[in-house]
């Protein structure tokens, strides 16, 4: 769940929240006034009104129900759906419909869940988060899940060739990427870090763009390469929900 407040005015984060609920949490500004007519994403959580899903992104509507019987939720379907949870109008929350509905009453149900719970327990991909981390060492330090990542793996050109890098299974991943100068220049900007060499920082440190041709490649160029490199692998390495 997420409070409805300001977002970063950009066309790129309006693309990726689903359709029917940027209204309710992007308000209008001059950048986005072509946000429209940028091409969809079509992802997992961006429902239809018709589509059936078990799980549905909504945003809780500012409407009096009765006590004692939760609030109602604007899930982009012809119904609102009267949640288990009475919540504060605006605040963004991930839905479980009922398996079972009553075509005859006025709203759909369903309970709030975590935002992690579709990916989770039915491996749907739902979207992201964005975590501001200080430094290269908080990356590592601060990450979301309790036990930390169990496969850490760095990207530069002085790595080992990815396509001979065999992943092992894991819970948790992540890939690094640094900026032009690469990750040695976030590892000399940390002061909580001691050591000179970025690759004994990680896993594997590998080369995903063998033979660049360029000096530099741009980090938003790289990601797409290098997760395009690494997919094979993460695939099948990562664990699967239950």
């Amino acid at each position: 769940m997420c409070p409805a407040g300001p977002h970063p005015a950009v066309p790129g984060v309006s693309t990726v929240s689903v359709r029917y609920l940027r209204k309710a949490f992007f308000p209008k500004h001059q950048d986005l006034q072509f946000a429209g007519i940028l091409n969809p994403l079509d992802s997992p959580h961006h429902m239809r009104q018709d589509e059936e899903s078990e799980f549905r992104e909504g945003v809780v509507v500012d409407r009096p129900t009765k006590a004692g019987h939760g609030s109602l939720v604007n899930c982009g379907m012809k119904k609102e759906v009267k949640i288990d949870k009475k919540l504060d109008p605006g605040l963004r929350v991930t839905v479980r419909l009922n398996q079972q509905q009553l075509p005859e009453c006025k709203t759909y149900k369903g309970t709030v869940v975590s935002s992690q719970d579709p990916r989770t327990k039915a491996g749907l991909y739902w979207g992201y988060t964005v975590r501001l981390a200080s430094c290269l060492s908080a990356v590592f330090a601060e990450a979301p899940f309790q036990d930390g990542y169990d496969l850490t793996i760095g990207t530069s050109e002085r790595g080992s060739s990815v396509a001979s890098t065999q992943l092992p299974n894991f819970r948790h991943a992540l890939v690094v990427f640094g900026g032009l100068q690469g990750l040695e220049a976030g590892v000399d900007a940390d002061p909580n870090l001691e050591v000179a060499d970025p690759s004994v920082l990680f896993d594997f440190y590998v080369n995903t763009c063998p033979s660049q041709g360029s000096r530099t490649i741009r980090t938003e160029e790289a990601i797409l390469i290098s997760l395009a490199a690494l997919q094979p692998g993460l695939t099948q390495g990562g664990a699967r929900p239950t």
